[in-house]
């Protein structure tokens, strides 16, 4: 992939434009890519790439292909992007909370997930907004409590400029066992709010009525994740409180 100021396709007029998901969906997933350049502060390859919009216009996304996850001893080989994936079909099925367009597709380094960049401030983390984002960032918790995610750090809540607070870095998600792993301290032993609790009934009654959920599901986790899921969705439920978590062993590092 070129990694110059003006990679293959791309002249100093382009210009970068935004699209609603219907719109930008069919781009993210067969556009060009025409060139990008990595993201050197993330434990994977990851890359900012530039997708073909058109005559002189182009998408940012985030390429984070497969062959470029670093093994881990926990953690199946090869699976963190479409645990990406699965993490934005949750957020969908849920609504909340919001996960930048994500799919799965080819690209210059193979199969990945290709995630719709949006614009955000990144020196503005979960500890800048937790003070007044507190009913938001609760969804972030029961959230992270259902897909089990192993690595919430400050700067994985990104501050969109229309004021959208949003839900980034999946990788680490749907393991089978007990993972969690966050920076939210502030919800750690407290009860999750009603309107949330009443989501996540609806959510259930929606999963067993609608096998066309698990199924998208079951393409990118395996049958015991997507069995694991379900039972933890139950679980929060029967006792809708955030456990009281170990802080030597369920807060990553580092904390941004």
């Amino acid at each position: 992939m070129e990694q110059s100021p003006s990679p293959k396709g791309q002249t100093e007029g382009d210009e970068a434009i935004e699209l609603p998901d219907d719109e930008a969906a069919p781009l993210l997933l067969e556009g060009e890519v025409l060139g990008g350049q990595m993201i050197p502060w993330s434990s994977n390859y990851t890359f900012l790439v530039r997708i073909d919009a058109g005559p002189g216009k182009f998408l940012r996304a985030v390429y984070k292909p497969r062959d470029g996850e670093m093994p881990l001893s926990d953690f199946p080989d090869g699976s963190l992007y479409k645990r990406e994936y699965a993490a934005y079909l949750l957020s969908k099925a849920l609504g909340w909370p919001p996960v930048p367009l994500t799919l799965v597709r080819e690209g210059p380094y193979g199969v990945g997930s290709m995630q719709l960049y949006v614009e955000t401030d990144p020196r503005v983390t979960y500890f800048n907004m937790i003070a007044d984002n507190r009913d938001k960032l609760w969804r972030f918790m029961a959230f992270d409590l259902l897909s089990n995610n192993a690595d919430r750090k400050g700067g994985h809540c990104l501050l969109g400029e229309d004021g959208t607070i949003w839900s980034i870095d999946h990788g680490l998600t749907f393991h089978p066992e007990s993972k969690v792993r966050t920076v939210m301290l502030e919800f750690w032993g407290e009860p999750i709010p009603s309107d949330i609790v009443a989501d996540l009934k609806s959510f259930a009654d929606r999963l067993s009525a609608d096998q066309g959920i698990t199924s998208g599901l079951a393409e990118v986790l395996t049958e015991d994740e997507v069995d694991r899921l379900v039972k933890r969705l139950d679980a929060i439920l029967e006792s809708p409180i955030v456990p009281q978590f170990d802080p030597r062993r369920n807060v990553p590092w580092p904390l941004e």
